[in-house]
């Protein structure tokens, strides 16, 4: 018998978790439910699920604070799931330590492929593997090379130090901040042109067609996801 994969969904709505519950009735995953943050705190230390759905208007605290507070101690991948489609709200999640962002009402296939996407690249962050690949491309972190086609890539350093933090975080969301922060360090903060320049320089090495890229994907006002991995 295969162990099943404990999803604790986070939502005050009834509905949303029997919609969910339902959803995943007769599927691998195994559906934990808690309507407050409290609640959702507690089963996350305790029934230590390998994945969590959290909404971010609950009764007692802001799901924001429930994410922040699970990346205390846990790197569990935390997909939020919210009615709150402002850009500000998105970009406070992902920087609270959220790895995905899904807006209601969405589609229940769209969030069991992200499902998927997050548990394998969990899966893979626990491996000590220094090369990570993409379509033709081969970052080798341990060398800091980078070959497309078998033929290595000359990066500026500033290039290679974006490719090499969205890789290390690679199919999930990076923000804006979290990549000036890394790259260029405090003081930066506001500074995104820095970053389109080099980002459109790196897709112009790294895309077969730079205009419509398969990989350094933006997420309009927010950041980047660099997609390694196939839904």
């Amino acid at each position: 018998m295969s162990i099943a994969i404990k999803v604790l969904v986070v939502d005050d709505e009834a509905q949303i978790r029997k919609f969910l519950r339902s959803s995943f009735s007769g599927t691998e995953y195994k559906v934990i439910e808690a309507e407050d943050g409290q609640s959702a705190l507690r089963a996350a230390a305790t029934e230590l699920p390998d994945l969590v759905l959290l909404d971010l208007g609950l009764p007692d605290m802001d799901g924001i604070d429930v994410a922040k507070q699970i990346r205390e101690w846990s790197q569990v991948p935390i997909i939020v799931l919210t009615a709150r489609g402002h850009e500000d709200d998105k970009v406070e999640a992902l920087d609270a330590g959220a790895d995905d962002y899904l807006t209601k009402p969405f589609s229940v296939k769209e969030l069991e492929a992200r499902i998927r996407v997050m548990l394998r690249r969990n899966i893979a962050s626990t491996t000590t593997d220094p090369i990570i690949e993409f379509g033709d491309c081969k970052l080798d972190l341990g060398a800091r090379l980078v070959y497309k086609k078998g033929e290595e890539l000359r990066l500026t350093p500033i290039e290679y130090k974006l490719l090499a933090f969205m890789a290390k975080n690679a199919d999930k969301v990076v923000t804006h901040k979290m990549l000036l922060a890394d790259v260029w360090g405090p003081g930066y903060d506001f500074e995104v042109q820095y970053l389109r320049v080099h980002m459109k320089n790196l897709r112009h090495k790294l895309e077969d067609v730079p205009a419509d890229p398969q990989f350094i994907l933006t997420e309009a006002g927010v950041g980047y996801r660099l997609v390694t991995t196939q839904n």
